[in-house]
């Protein structure tokens, strides 16, 4: 009998177990000894709960199971769905709006929820869920001891009042980052990326006529990517101040679905969102009992699911909605989905994904931004070649602008000449295309949330420049030829950039020197197409093009459905890191 080879470590199928606690064996532990689990890494106690202590006995707080809240509770109450979730007394409507987007894809729900878990087959207390963390997924083990205020559960809780699956998600997270106040706070693709392993990225609504934006939304849902959208606050006193619309602005809403109406001659593009909080919903045209929905005939109607009732679920028209909203936040959940092609995982990927660990040591590795000349050299370097430019360009929907924000700019007498979006287009068709995304990490601690400014710079390297750490003349004399933008106080930042075949460096940097702080740098690009791929697709046109060399309809088809790879002929790179002075080779 063959033996079966374990998963690498820190794969879904492998995960790392969060503080060395082991769901199976604590599992058949309590089973053994009839006893029910009670975690001690995470215990019933304020410190868990991160927020400060009501001085009302009457507004104590218990800690309760979920049959001691109601005797009838189960784990999951038929299926999961999109309204199971409601927010409660914590400003964590941006993890909660990523989870109800996470419910609508199966297939990536069962990798945070595991199946087989329940409040009745083999029941011990106990639950597992599993979270990516900066390259590996981690599982984290609660039991089920929730905190209760007056008879109600303080945090999220579920319309479905004796299902429980989503308050015991939350109190996983709450435990991974470090207490349930910690979660107060925080963006969209931060919950998105967690829940999936992807790379998320903004989307200015602004950016595409609505009938587009509609199309790639769409598209990007079928690939099972994340979405989520919001409106901008203009000051603190805006977030949470409801609209005439009924909207509500600086809030996390989910894009859970897409589709369209037929009214008289006219079609109608709609959105479904959902308000985390479970009520409080749009008013306006296409909302649940708008007359709008009159005309709409029945069987229409019966697709679309139209629930007229206050659960935090409604339709928009898209024009509206790109009236109304600011930014839409999109989470690929692999490379591929992102270059608008259905993946495979038994097929080869067409897309490389390189990651690596860095840490900015003050006195030696955290020199800061360019503003401090002398020790901006100091950083994590790593140099990237790129040696096989694009045959063609896919927009995969985000902006390699990106969306600069507030923060902190290092720039010192640059000029950009401004260039036309033709002639963009065209200088991107003759370069390769990166994805870099730089993460800090463990900034969510207890009650603390402590996100430095932070920023990668690219730079051209000469051939002439030897490989190594470059020093600070080479920084002094030369400028980024990409960069993610101003300096800013989130998790991650991310660019789009195209850049001509040769050999680059990747700093990334802390705004201001001497900053201690741990992060993650992973870079997305496309494999080169083999030759022998190349060479299949070119003999099986030879055979069926006519001799004036073109194909019909029907015959371009045969070729798509074939299962000869059309593909994307991208960058071939090397990857070196100089970093802490140390020199490590690596090539993917």
């Amino acid at each position: 009998m063959g033996c079966t080879a374990m998963s690498e470590l820190g794969s879904i199928d492998n995960p790392v177990k969060f503080k060395d606690q082991d769901y199976d064996a604590l599992l058949q532990k309590c089973l053994k000894s009839a006893a029910l689990f009670s975690d001690a890494v995470f215990a019933a106690n304020p410190s868990s709960l991160g927020i400060p202590v009501d001085p009302d006995p009457k507004k104590a707080v218990k800690w309760l199971r979920p049959k001691e809240i109601t005797s009838n509770a189960v784990f999951v109450e038929g299926t999961m769905g999109t309204t199971d979730i409601c927010q409660g007394q914590l400003g964590n409507c941006w993890l909660l709006a990523a989870l109800s987007c996470l419910t609508m894809h199966p297939t990536l729900f069962v990798k945070v929820v595991p199946s087989g878990q329940s409040l009745s087959e083999s029941y011990a207390g106990i639950f597992r869920f599993r979270f990516w963390q900066y390259g590996e997924w981690v599982e984290v083990v609660v039991d089920d001891r929730l905190p209760v205020r007056e008879g109600r559960l303080l945090f999220s809780y579920s319309r479905t009042t004796n299902e429980f699956w989503s308050a015991l998600v939350e109190k996983a997270y709450a435990k991974l980052i470090g207490s349930y106040g910690s979660l107060k706070g925080g963006i969209i693709s931060e919950g998105m990326e967690d829940f999936t392993g992807g790379i998320a990225y903004s989307l200015p609504v602004s950016s595409r006529p609505p009938r587009m934006l509609w199309r790639g939304i769409t598209a990007a849902l079928a690939r099972s990517s994340l979405l989520s959208c919001f409106i901008h606050a203009a000051s603190v006193k805006e977030i949470g101040t409801v609209t005439s619309e009924g909207l509500i602005k600086g809030h996390a809403y989910a894009i859970t679905d897409t589709d369209k109406v037929q009214r008289t001659s006219e079609e109608v593009l709609l959105l479904r969102l959902r308000n985390p909080w479970g009520f409080v919903e749009y008013c306006g045209p296409w909302s649940d009992k708008c007359k709008d929905w009159d005309v709409i005939d029945n069987a229409q109607k019966a697709r679309l699911e139209l629930a007229k009732v206050e659960d935090g679920e409604f339709w928009i028209g898209i024009e509206d909605f790109c009236l109304l909203f600011n930014t839409v936040e999109m989470c690929s959940v692999n490379p591929d989905s992102m270059s608008g092609e259905a993946s495979d995982d038994t097929a080869t990927p067409s897309w490389t994904l390189s990651s690596h660990q860095g840490t900015w040591v003050p006195m030696c590795s955290a020199g800061g931004s360019r503003r401090y000349p002398r020790s901006f050299c100091k950083n994590p370097q790593f140099q990237m070649i790129l040696s096989e430019k694009d045959v063609d360009d896919y927009d995969y929907g985000e902006d390699e602008e990106g969306e600069e924000g507030d923060g902190e700019d290092d720039e010192v007498g640059v000029v950009v000449a401004p260039v036309s979006k033709t002639e963009k287009q065209r200088e991107k068709k003759k370069k390769c295309t990166v994805l870099v995304e730089l993460l800090q990490k463990y900034r969510r601690q207890k009650d603390k949330v402590n996100f430095l400014y932070i920023a990668f710079h690219i730079y051209k390297v000469p051939p002439e420049d030897k490989p190594g750490s470059l020093d600070q003349p080479f920084f002094s004399n030369n400028s980024p030829v990409a960069r993610s933008g101003k300096y800013r106080s989130i998790r991650s930042v991310w660019r789009k950039v195209h850049l001509e075949p040769g050999s680059y460096v990747i700093l990334a940097s802390t705004y201001r020197p001497n900053q201690q702080g741990e992060f993650f740098l992973r870079m997305v690009m496309s494999k080169p197409v083999l030759p022998e791929d190349q060479f299949r697709v070119q003999k099986w046109f030879d055979e069926k093009a006519g001799s004036d060399d073109r194909v019909n309809a029907v015959q371009f088809m045969n070729l798509v459905n074939s299962g000869l790879d059309l593909y994307h002929h991208r960058c071939k790179f090397d990857f070196k890191i100089y970093s802490n002075r140390k020199h490590i080779r690596g090539y993917f």
